[in-house]
């Protein structure tokens, strides 16, 4: 397991880049780095900030490299590594039950990744119900595994990986829940929907329906407060709408709103220079600011259509025959990380893109505040799993039903940051025990090539609190300072109005009092005849030159 070392004012940018590198992958404005802080609330490392310094918790930290912006045609990127990757994050919506789709579209695209992983049936090696070995889905029946059995013996016999990789990318382009990473909120109403944006828009899911589906170019405005989303919507025949929805937290709701203006600004903007910077709210202390920093979609196939070079070597791995994991691909594999000597952060990374055991949404599993409200069925322990997790039916299955709590350790490209402190003293990695609702128990944990959390160290709360102390006190600061300025303002718009013409009774009656005329005459008049002289003398000096 290689290792390399950062800085620690290393930029999210070069950190991001250096993996890239490693992966071989030019097209890489479509990924990002996603890390998850103590509260389990999940981040898109900024990459014009410090990694350190976008850590709430103490080290170790894990990180984890995926699909931020899923490809509006994933078919036209050029590069077919590019796709692979894709691929390999759409398959783990497919198991996580982010992808919704009909039995017979499940059934082709899970022929798809047999016919990439294993290859052409084979009688000899592939006995009856080898399908049923492989898990696609969250559940599913045995006619669906014959069904699968049934397309990949007759339909895809001789195509290579790339062209069931490109045909599975063709296929789970066409259906509606294409490259949707859910959020769970509320509506005003109280009912549970899952917000999320996608290539095309931004969509709302309640049960197994999508209800709303706004497209980029009629979203006008998104801002949230506290935990309050607001979606600001014009369509046509100058019809305004405002969709407002209640996230599990305000750190929650901050996340969706700053992944609904990343999504916007990509794939709806022609040029970056177009980008501006966008506050949450507002109100003068309460609001947050925010600028997403990347190319747009645009640019990104203008650049991709230039690339010119040997289309790099890709490391395909067979499917692992296993009940209790979802099908597991390794990818492109890392070359050697030569080792420097700089102190401060050290990272390490796994080779391959493992497994994903990624969640359907970026916010919390588990708040002290709101309980299991925002839990959707199919959470429960594993004695409840197979009876609660969603069956692929006739038609489609609920994603309330099918989305599964994330462990911390999101196991794509792995980044487990091991700061060390400046004496190079070596942290400990401590493994988390089941931190979340759902989470695999310990046994299952030392299964082999599986790695828990390594999110959690020691003080992280602490850190949490003192953080939350020091907002607190900067608010009343900001709203003491903003309270001042204002009576200043007030002051000096009574001494100018008492000081006009104005005739009212209102101000005479202020005019004659004793205190006015003392303040005028002692201090007013002599200002005045000051303020007036250094005017005169600039005025004459801008004249002589």
């Amino acid at each position: 397991m290689p290792f390399l070392v950062l800085q620690r004012d290393a930029k999210g940018q070069y950190l991001f880049d250096l993996l890239c590198h490693h992966l071989n992958l030019l097209e890489k404005d479509y990924f990002g780095i996603r890390f998850v802080d103590p509260d389990k609330q999940r981040h898109w490392l900024e990459f014009t900030k410090s990694v350190v310094k976008q850590m709430r918790a103490q080290p170790p930290f894990t990180m984890c490299f995926r699909v931020k912006f899923y490809p509006t045609d994933p078919a036209a990127l050029k590069e077919e590594i590019t796709r692979y990757l894709v691929f390999l994050q759409i398959k783990r919506d497919l198991y996580h039950g982010r992808l919704l789709c009909k039995t017979s579209d499940a059934a082709l695209l899970a022929a798809y990744i047999l016919q990439a992983e294993i290859g052409d049936y084979d009688p000899g090696k592939h006995p009856e119900g080898y399908s049923s070995k492989f898990q696609f889905f969250p559940k599913h029946s045995e006619k669906l595994e014959r069904k699968i059995a049934e397309i990949h013996k007759s339909e895809l016999s001789g195509q290579t990986p790339a062209t069931s990789e490109l045909n599975f990318l063709r296929k789970a382009q066409t259906l509606e829940t294409y490259g949707v990473d859910p959020h769970p909120c509320k509506d005003v109403s109280g009912n549970a929907a899952f917000l999320a944006f996608t290539p095309f828009g931004f969509v709302v899911l309640q049960g197994n329906k999508r209800v709303h589906f706004i497209k980029w170019n009629e979203v006008t405005k998104m801002k949230f407060e506290g935990k309050t989303f607001y979606l600001y919507v014009s369509q046509k025949e100058e019809k305004k709408i405002v969709l407002t929805y209640f996230a599990p937290t305000p750190e929650a709701c901050k996340h969706l709103w700053k992944c609904g203006i990343e999504n916007q600004a990509f794939y709806k903007l022609e040029k970056s220079s177009q980008v501006r910077t966008v506050s949450s709210s507002n109100l003068f202390f309460k609001g947050s600011r925010f600028r997403y920093s990347g190319r747009v979609a645009k640019e990104v196939m203008e650049s991709s259509a230039k690339i010119k070079r040997e289309p790099p070597e890709i490391h395909r791995a067979g499917l692992v025959p296993s009940r209790s994991c979802p099908s597991i691909t390794h990818g492109p594999r890392l070359s050697s990380v030569p080792r420097t000597r700089r102190r401060a952060v050290h990272i390490s990374i796994m080779e391959g893109l493992e497994s994903l055991r990624d969640s359907a949404h970026s916010t919390p599993v588990r708040s002290a505040s709101h309980g299991d409200a925002f839990v959707p069925p199919g959470r429960g322990g594993r004695a409840e799993s197979s009876e609660r997790v969603a069956v692929i039916a006739d038609e489609s299955y609920s994603p309330a039903d099918s989305v599964l709590p994330t462990p911390v350790a999101e196991h794509s490209l792995e980044l487990m940051l091991l700061s060390r402190q400046l004496n190079g003293a070596p942290c400990s990695i401590e493994e988390e025990k089941e931190s979340e609702a759902g989470t695999p128990s310990a046994a299952e944990a030392e299964e082999p090539g599986e790695l828990r959390a390594l999110c959690l160290g020691a003080g992280g709360r602490g850190g949490t609190r003192a953080e939350q102390v020091n907002k607190f006190v900067l608010s009343v600061l900001r709203l003491l300072l903003v309270t001042v300025g204002l009576l200043f303002v007030l002051l000096l718009l009574l001494i100018v109005l008492t000081e006009s013409d104005l005739d009212t009774a209102f101000f005479r009656d202020i005019r004659q009092t004793p205190e006015f005329e003392q303040f005028h005459y002692q201090y007013f008049c002599p200002l005045r005849r000051w303020f007036a002289c250094k005017v005169r003398a600039v005025v004459s000096l801008l004249i002589d030159t």
